[in-house]
């Protein structure tokens, strides 16, 4: 498995903005390899809201593909030109291959599903 983190740093308020951008549809959900994509946002601060989103590939292999797909170099073309989103303080990218995972008992069992809807 391999994971694509991006921590994304926005002024308060504006964490559902990058949140919206991940659930809208688009090719990246239809993508061989595609596991399932976390967006996860904190709160705790006053002036800032961090957001992170966690995109989780069957394998580098499978990500690699997506990145030099079609789909999602005409996305980036598509955006050229446009102002930047002006509630964006900072953006991290991290990558991860996992060497190990241990399911707990309520894997499978739909809860973790839940407690995210």
């Amino acid at each position: 498995m391999f994971i694509v983190m991006r921590t994304t740093i926005v002024d308060a308020g504006f964490s559902d903005r990058i949140v919206e951008r991940f659930q809208a549809p688009g090719p990246l959900q239809e993508r061989d390899g595609l596991l399932d994509i976390s967006v996860m946002v904190n709160r705790k601060a006053k002036e800032t809201e961090e957001v992170v989103t966690m995109i989780r590939w069957e394998s580098e292999e499978a990500w690699k593909n997506w990145e030099k797909s079609e789909e999602h170099i005409q996305g980036h073309r598509n955006s050229r030109g446009q102002q930047p989103l002006e509630f964006i303080r900072s953006v991290a990218v991290q990558m991860y291959n996992v060497r190990m995972v241990k399911e707990g008992k309520a894997f499978g069992s739909g809860s973790a599903r839940q407690a995210a809807e």
